[in-house]
């Protein structure tokens, strides 16, 4: 048996490197995190002041006898009743559906 197996090993220099790099490469990641969702935030608490905004002016709007805009899905009440078929007139001559 040889006596050199009393070496000292460890990460020495190189791993001390290492670390400090994926340190300071941590540390801008999370800056760059935290700028993100920083921006993000003052973009959600602007599109709600937009949209409250928005329906504050549609109920004024709406306050004053002017018609609004249905939501998708929604009849439209301002809809004439001249788009419907008459009775004996046939729907699929204006491309109207058929039923059953």
């Amino acid at each position: 048996m040889s006596g050199g197996g009393n070496l000292p090993v460890g990460p020495g220099i190189w791993g001390f490197i290492a670390f400090f790099v994926l340190a300071i490469a941590l540390w801008f990641l999370v800056r760059n995190m935290n700028s993100r969702l920083r921006r993000m935030a003052y973009r959600d608490r602007d599109r709600a002041e937009e949209f409250a905004a928005n329906a504050d002016a549609g109920v004024d709007r709406s306050s004053r006898g002017s018609a609004r805009t249905p939501a998708p899905g929604e009849p439209d009440p301002s809809a004439d009743s001249t788009s419907q078929a008459e009775p004996g007139e046939d729907p699929d001559a204006r491309g109207g559906a058929t039923r059953p």
